[in-house]
């Protein structure tokens, strides 16, 4: 299948989904208490997405059951909102997803409950920063695989992490998953050419142990293999007709987290 090439003014509405998501987020990211049932969470995400003009691009999905993806500590990814009770120094890691006119936005977080392990608080830090370095490497003219270059480059710098291989960001647009997969390791300079009108979702999944993970009984949940804990972060980004990037699902475009890595954002979108 082709990589979806989209418009401005269809990017434009790909912002408002994304606008939607990344506001979810830090709803939940402020909602997130001590005591609390992940299925509380996803009520939370199901009303302010629908209170947006949104549809949840993951209820549904595949027979999965919730608004968001709920994962504690070594749970990864694809967690299950359900009636499990969150404990003080949980990592809580929530992917949500909404769709605007028939386009869709996605974005992850992980944030940490209660009192802060720090070495936790390294991982969440080490994954969310690969994430924005993986988007500053995906410039237009330049190949999708320095997109994972750059992200396995900065974990593998930062200490002993397990980069998920099975698992990684994908296109975006009219549907939630399209070409191309975006892996999170390998070497640079591989791949198609990131050009004008691509838009991906950027998601490291890391560990602070192995990077071999298994399903759980649920065919959804993701666990490391050694229980160690995991951390998540995704952002939608696209390359503007100016050929820019603008990260659709960060609230402010990604100006903040690229103006850092020396990044121009376009204003075509703000």
């Amino acid at each position: 299948m082709a990589i979806q090439i989209k418009t401005l003014e269809e990017l434009k509405v790909m912002r408002r989904a994304g606008l939607l998501v990344g506001q979810t987020l830090e709803l939940l990211r402020s909602s997130v208490k001590v005591g609390m049932r992940t299925d509380a969470l996803d009520a939370i995400a199901a009303a302010n997405i629908k209170r947006g003009g949104g549809t949840s691009n993951f209820n549904g999905y595949h027979g999965f059951k919730g608004t968001i993806c709920v994962s504690l500590n070594d749970e990864i990814v694809h967690g299950i909102p359900r009636d499990r009770v969150i404990e003080d120094g949980d990592i809580v890691s929530l992917d949500c997803g909404a769709i605007i006119d028939g386009w869709h936005g996605d974005a992850a977080i992980s944030v940490i409950a209660g009192t802060v392990d720090l070495a936790d608080q390294k991982l969440l830090d080490v994954c969310e920063e690969s994430m924005w370095r993986g988007i500053a490497a995906g410039a237009s003219g330049a190949r999708l695989s320095n997109i994972g270059h750059a992200i396995e480059q900065y974990v593998k710098s930062q200490g002993k992490y397990g980069i998920l291989q099975e698992y990684g960001g994908h296109g975006i647009g009219t549907e939630m998953h399209m070409e191309p997969h975006v892996i999170n390791f390998g070497k640079a300079g591989f791949g198609p050419e990131i050009v004008p009108g691509m838009a991906l979702a950027i998601e490291p999944m890391i560990t602070r142990g192995t990077h071999k993970t298994h399903v759980l009984e649920d065919d959804w949940t993701v666990v490391s293999n050694d229980k160690s804990h995991g951390a998540h972060f995704e952002n939608t980004y696209c390359i503007a007709p100016d050929g820019k990037p603008f990260v659709l699902t960060a609230i402010d475009g990604g100006l903040e987290r690229l103006k850092s890595l020396r990044i121009e954002v376009s204003d075509l979108l703000i």
